[in-house]
């Protein structure tokens, strides 16, 4: 079926199968996987989203024979991943005036990726429109599903959502649309969103209000199945699987401060928690009994600890209470270091040493971007100076939101 294939009117999928095991965001897709792409040949012709950048080549010359790449005047790129943009280099390469419509993230990515410094960008904005002759293009901004750059696009007349990553499934298909599949696909579909969109849970409420006022007749992702059946079930499935949360979740928050700035640091962290529904426990260590702490780092599922950094070391009676926590039993407990510094910080490296010398699970930023992609949440939580500033704010609690993520999900 790699052939152009008609799904509304003047609307045609012109993608990819893929039906080996491919390997795949450090999994393997034993029913491989389909690159949606997708072409409208209206009287502004514009391509959806392209292919894997392996097929690249392969996908601008078949596209060829649907169509003159001269002719093209806009390709839509939903979001930056190879996966999606990768034939973009080979197909702008033959489309030579078409200009590329992306979010603002998404222009330096695509400039350095492709090397298209000297294309044509036109930059959308959540809530813009565009006339593609005959058909209107409306975008909606769904950051953080799964990158920052990403956003949705829906043809308003057609009634089709183009969601890119977003109500995927990573199958083969030798039928493109889900109801002649000859099977139910809720189960790939529940595990690509498992997969790729779980660890991004709090993002889909975002999604969830950018598709409510909009009458979608069909869902034409980027992965697998197209849908045109039953489509309220498959955005109430993420809906539902978004809010599945566990309940009485509990982190303790252990520090000690020099000039306050890190007793600042924890009182985020723990404002942010409670905005969560976990409940928070928070010590100074040089005004609360080792006992207690211990105590409470025992009943606790995620355990945050910090120092103040002085003479390239910590501060107070806190190395006591990681020496203790090294011979308890932590197993399956959350972990994050966290400190304010002046210079280079040396003490937050010592906790995160000592933490990983327990039986916790350590955040990392390298764990973090090898399992999820996210690249905005940063452990060990480092700020300089005071946690005055918005921006350092903003990386506190996207450190306290991403442990809360992990702690509520029901996955």
């Amino acid at each position: 079926m790699n052939t152009e294939y008609k799904i509304a009117q003047d609307t045609y999928w012109v993608g990819k199968i893929d039906n080996r095991e491919v390997p795949f965001h450090r999994l393997i897709l034993a029913k491989g996987t389909t690159y949606n792409s997708y072409l409208l040949k209206t009287g502004k012709p514009t391509v959806i989203d392209t292919v894997d950048m392996e097929f690249g080549r392969e996908y601008a010359e078949r596209l060829s024979q649907f169509i003159d790449p001269m002719d093209i005047e806009y390709i839509v790129i939903n979001h930056t991943e190879p996966d999606h943009s990768g034939g973009l280099a080979a197909l702008a390469s033959r489309a030579v005036n078409a200009t590329i419509v992306c979010t603002a993230i998404a222009v330096p990515e695509l400039q350095e990726m492709y090397k298209f410094h000297s294309r044509n960008f036109l930059i959308v904005k959540d809530g813009d429109t565009l006339d593609i002759g005959g058909k209107t293009l409306l975008f909606k901004e769904t950051p953080y599903l799964h990158t920052a750059e990403t956003m949705i696009t829906y043809c308003v007349e057609d009634k089709i959502l183009f969601p890119c990553d977003i109500f995927s499934t990573h199958v083969a298909v030798e039928k493109l649309f889900s109801d002649e599949a000859g099977f139910d696909i809720t189960e790939d579909f529940k595990g690509y969103y498992s997969a790729i969109i779980h660890p991004h849970r709090r993002y889909v409420r975002t999604l969830i209000e950018a598709v409510q006022d909009l009458d979608i007749k069909m869902i034409a992702p980027s992965h697998g199945f197209l849908i045109r059946e039953n489509v309220r079930k498959y955005i109430d499935l993420y809906d539902v699987l978004s809010r599945e949360t566990t309940e009485g979740k509990k982190a303790a928050i252990v520090y000690t401060t020099l000039k306050n700035n890190t007793k600042k640091m924890a009182n985020i962290l723990q404002e942010c928690l409670k905005e969560n529904h976990i409940e928070t426990e928070v010590w100074d260590a040089d005004k609360s009994s080792a006992a207690e702490i211990l105590s409470s780092i025992a009943s606790a599922d995620a355990v945050f600890v910090g120092s103040s950094t002085r003479y390239a070391d910590m501060i107070g009676n806190l190395e006591p209470i990681l020496q203790e926590m090294k011979n308890m039993n932590l197993e399956g407990k959350l972990a994050a270091a966290f400190g304010s510094y002046g210079w280079s910080g040396e003490a937050i490296e010592v906790i995160q040493d000592y933490l990983n010398a327990t039986n916790m699970t350590v955040q990392s930023t390298s764990e973090v971007i090898k399992s999820t992609g996210m690249i905005h949440v940063e452990f060990p939580i480092r700020v300089r100076f005071s946690p005055k500033d918005a921006e350092k704010v903003q990386k506190i609690k996207n450190a306290a939101e991403f442990v809360s993520d992990l702690l509520l999900s029901a996955y």
